[in-house]
């Protein structure tokens, strides 16, 4: 029996997926793990359109 059920959905994302971020689909270029401003895991995300995203290690993202 389970003791501890996951709460949260996750995606995992590899370079070359399309995901929606911030109203517009973009496609990944290079994601990295390091660490947050609170000094907890973060994930950074490179997009091949340009720019980068950081999502804390709380949010639905894994890395593949």
């Amino acid at each position: 029996m389970l003791s501890h059920l996951p709460t949260k959905r996750a995606a995992l994302i590899s370079p070359g997926d399309v995901i929606g971020y911030d109203g517009e689909w973009r496609t990944v270029k290079e994601a990295s793990t390091t660490q947050g401003p609170m000094g907890g895991l973060a994930v950074v995300v490179t997009w091949e359109e340009g720019g980068t995203a950081r999502f804390p290690a709380g949010d639905e993202l894994l890395l593949g």
